[in-house]
């Protein structure tokens, strides 16, 4: 049972979480997400997707106007009128393409901003609709490297010499300005929705990928879903009892990790 003294607040990845990994559908977790709406208890996306992905599946998701956290954590709504990239670079999406390019001089990768909606749909299983969403991206960008294993140290090497970090998502690199994370947007947010609700917000958060890592450490309780990442999801948190691991993938994992912290009353 978890402390219920403040009020609550779910923070959800989407892809191999809340949704199907293969599919991304999230059926299973829909009487949780019913649950959640008829009790008010506020879900926040925090993803890897780009926020023209992530406006209409809040919309399909009921969950239209909410906060949220996109590109891993590069871009920050705080409501439906306010968008942020909560860093101190101010390097444009363009900019950081053309910083990127430089590099394949080098190495071997494919950046997504040179691959067309039919490519991306191809390599992500996603619709031709959805591929050109996951390609209106503002601040980070995604990579399918091509390289060997000791290119990528170097590579990785490069990138933070131009203040640029690279994190593993569920099925690609992205590469975003080394002091943007999930975990550092997730606490200014929680800044100000904790000023509006006049105290600290007890969190709940549901993640399966090595990019979710940091968000898990940051959280109350963290739920580590089972993935497909061939890199675990490391936690550095002391409070093991507040860490669950599911046994089950994408939305039955969800829906298996809000079981284990929240009683059906809840």
């Amino acid at each position: 049972m978890i402390d219920r003294q403040h009020p609550l607040l779910i923070v959800t990845d989407l892809d191999g979480s809340l949704l199907d990994h293969h599919s991304y559908r999230w059926d299973a977790a829909q009487p949780w997400l019913e649950r959640l709406r008829q009790q008010l208890i506020p879900l926040v996306i925090c993803s890897s997707k780009t926020a023209a992905e992530i406006v209409p599946l809040q919309k399909q998701l009921g969950l239209s106007g909410s906060p949220f956290i996109a590109e891993n954590g590069a871009v920050l709504q705080l409501n439906s009128e306010q968008r942020l990239q909560p860093h101190s670079g101010s390097l444009s999406y363009s900019a950081l393409c053309q910083q990127i390019s430089r590099l394949q001089t080098q190495f071997h990768f494919t950046p997504f901003h040179q691959l067309s909606d039919v490519e991306v749909s191809a390599v992500s299983g996603l619709t031709l609709a959805q591929a050109e969403l996951a390609r209106q991206r503002e601040a980070s960008e995604v990579l399918i490297w091509r390289d060997s294993e000791g290119a990528f140290a170097a590579f990785q090497q490069q990138l933070a010499a131009q203040n640029l970090s690279l994190l593993q998502g569920g099925r690609f690199w992205h590469i975003l300005p080394a002091d943007c994370s999930k975990q550092a947007a997730l606490a200014q947010l929680l800044t100000t929705l904790s000023a509006t609700a006049g105290g600290k917000l007890t969190t709940i958060g549901l993640g399966d990928g090595p990019n979710d890592a940091t968000m898990l450490d940051s959280v109350d309780y963290a739920v580590v879903i089972k993935g497909y990442s061939k890199q675990p999801v490391e936690l550095h948190r002391p409070d093991k009892d507040n860490i669950y691991f599911t046994a089950h993938y994408g939305p039955e994992g969800w829906s298996e990790g809000m079981d284990y912290f929240l009683t059906p009353d809840t």
